[in-house]
């Protein structure tokens, strides 16, 4: 049994003592009575009829739980009975115990409890102060309730089945699913998993994988979905970690029918934003709640600590922010990669952008290579050790570091690399992105190319392979020009994949806080970086990247540097479409060159679209007889 703090609360004479000392009995755990925590000031206070103050209260609320702190530190369990009225005060209480801490809330009305302390003797809690203790009460979220107009038999008995119930349910066992499942687990979360039956295929599969792990031991696997909703505490919180589309639909309506109101469906898969909107409307419906998740880190990450961007009824979130901060990543001030990040989809939406900078991002170090390996005609050791020591300055990426790992990897002595198909996959999220992009107007080109490069790599067998005819002397390109060069696309890159977020959030109202993303992308997910770091400042008083002095000067001082790479890289023959997009952005930014005034020039010539111009004022079009 995992160690356990259960905190019988409530107000003065709902029987928190009478029912601890019964559970004390019944699970063979020492009972401590919270009153006798109290100083002999608070006790002469109350006595005299007058309530405490969060100042009196503080004092004795720290010596709970630091007895509770001790009993955890020996692996002990142990019952208090302790008021804990407010939210801030089982914040208190849960210091530094919160994957241990159980709340179990008595709760009945003020005349039902009148009655209760009208029948004791020898408390010197006076029975005047009911009023008070019910005006300070802040009904908790994330507690049993026990219903005080029930026997106390009934009462034991109806506390024993909810401390029995998991707090949480996971549902699908893949990759991604497993490790968030041992992640909650040695977080001290009690779980429940569910795994669909498929005969000969998968079968028992949730109850195999937790005999194969020791810290799953207290989880309960099913294969039954009724029996899987049953096993949950309500209201049910259920992590969905299933296929994206069809599947996630198909799903939500088995388990509907096994839900009641104020259930929690929580889906950590790549649905589309939309979709998520859709969902979160018709779950609204029977008065469930739907709770977009992007998750990013991959499987290492959902084990020891992914990125965690959840989305939807902001309330509702509040009954599952503690889970998702327990397994969430930490930032580099300890704060957790897990935030609230506004209604509809948007947390899904946020990871949609999240993939499109990292298409990019991974494309960019691939054209790195390219040049390193076939311009300067390095080997993939030689390589690695270049994107080593990059990693160790302002490069520092998670992208690069794996780069770097997967140079020095070899079967049979041959570089890994050289034997794995030159042919790149992807699973809709770098598509999604760059459609959102194209209806709203936005120039994500960095993620757009990357995207078609990876479509192209998949179609190249299908034509004629073009030999290389290259008549320019090949000369090594000097390594600091191409780490110049690959800096200023990241910045190019994230430009526009934070642009698109702020177009986004405008057009849907979503308010969403930019430097906030930036810090939870910091650690935990793929796109994790020093420049992620400093984007999160940046944040905190631009809105645009490029609004930024030292973004500015970068450009100025980088911008030849991914010139030259794009020219080296073009006279080896290299496909390069991710480093020609982002010196193509920064060229056509350049005001001095004019080449959109062409284009509108044709339009208004073939279909009088008119134009502006440049001497009268915006917002005034014109239109010519071209002939």
């Amino acid at each position: 049994m995992n160690t356990k703090i259960y905190i019988i609360m409530g107000v003065s004479g709902s029987g928190k003592t009478t029912l601890g000392l019964q559970l004390s009995e019944k699970l063979g755990l020492e009972f401590y009575d919270g009153d006798h925590f109290h100083s002999e000031t608070n006790i002469a206070k109350m006595s005299a009829g007058n309530p405490l103050t969060d100042e009196d209260r503080f004092e004795w609320l720290e010596s709970i739980n630091e007895a509770a702190q001790k009993l955890v530190a020996d692996k002990k369990s142990g019952i208090f009975a302790c008021s804990a009225l407010k939210e801030k005060y089982r914040i208190l209480l849960s210091k530094n115990i919160e994957n241990e801490i159980v709340f179990v809330y008595l709760k009945g009305t003020k005349d039902v409890i009148q009655a209760r302390m009208n029948a004791r003797k020898g408390h010197f809690m006076p029975s005047q102060l009911l009023d008070s203790q019910f005006n300070t009460l802040e009904e908790p979220q994330n507690a049993h309730e026990i219903d005080l107009t029930k026997s106390p038999e009934e009462m034991i008995q109806e506390t024993l089945e909810k401390i029995s119930l998991s707090e949480f349910g996971l549902v699908g066992l893949g990759v991604m699913g497993k490790s968030l499942a041992r992640n909650l687990a040695n977080n001290g979360v009690q779980l429940s998993l569910f795994n669909r039956f498929v005969e000969d295929k998968e079968v028992k599969v949730a109850e195999k994988f937790i005999e194969s792990h020791d810290e799953l031991n207290s989880a309960k696997g099913f294969e039954d979905l009724e029996k899987f909703c049953k096993s949950l505490q309500t209201p049910r919180k259920i992590f969905l970690m299933i296929k994206a589309g069809v599947e996630t639909d198909e799903f939500i309506e088995k388990i509907k029918p096994y839900l009641q109101k104020g259930d929690i469906l929580i889906d950590g898969g790549n649905s589309h934003f939309k979709d998520t909107k859709r969902r979160m409307d018709y779950l609204a419906e029977s008065g469930l709640h739907f709770i977009g998740t992007g998750v990013s880190g991959g499987e290492e990450g959902a084990l020891k600590g992914p990125s965690i961007m959840p989305s939807g009824d902001a309330a509702a979130y509040k009954n599952i922010e503690r889970f998702l901060n327990k397994i969430a990543a930490k930032d580099k001030n300890g704060g957790n990669c897990c935030t609230y990040i506004g209604p509809d989809g948007s947390g899904h939406f946020i990871k949609m952008v999240h993939n499109g900078v990292e298409y990019a991002e991974m494309q960019q170090i691939a054209e790195v290579y390219a040049l390193l390996r076939y311009k300067n005609g390095l080997n993939p050791d030689e390589i690695s050790e270049i994107f080593h020591q990059w990693n160790a300055g302002e490069l520092k990426s998670y992208l690069l570091e794996i780069s770097a790992k997967i140079l020095t990897k070899k079967e049979n002595e041959k570089w890994l690399i050289d034997i794995i198909l030159d042919q790149a996959g992807n699973k809709g999220t770098g598509n999604w992105t760059t459609v959102t992009a194209t209806e709203m107007g936005i120039p994500a080109t960095l993620i757009t190319s990357a995207l078609f490069a990876r479509y192209v790599s998949t179609v190249r067998e299908k034509y004629l392979n073009v030999p290389s005819n290259t008549e320019f002397e090949s000369k090594p390109l000097d390594l600091g020009i191409v780490a110049k060069a690959y800096a200023l696309a990241r910045i190019l890159n994230h430009q526009q994949g934070f642009g698109l977020i702020k177009t986004v959030s405008d057009e849907y109202n979503w308010s969403l806080n930019l430097s906030e993303i930036a810090r939870i992308w910091t650690n935990g997910c793929i796109i994790r970086s020093t420049l992620m770091e400093n984007i999160q400042e940046y944040f905190e008083s631009a809105e645009d990247l490029f609004d930024v002095i030292e973004i500015k000067q970068q450009i100025v001082e980088f911008k030849g540097d991914l010139k030259r790479f794009c020219i080296a890289a073009m006279e080896a023959e290299l496909p390069i479409p991710c480093m020609i997009s982002a010196n193509d952005y920064i060229n056509t930014l350049n005001q001095d060159v004019h080449t959109a005034n062409m284009i509108q020039a044709q339009r208004d010539f073939f279909g009088a679209h008119t134009y502006q111009r440049i001497d009268a004022e915006r917002g005034k079009f014109f239109h010519t007889i071209w002939e």
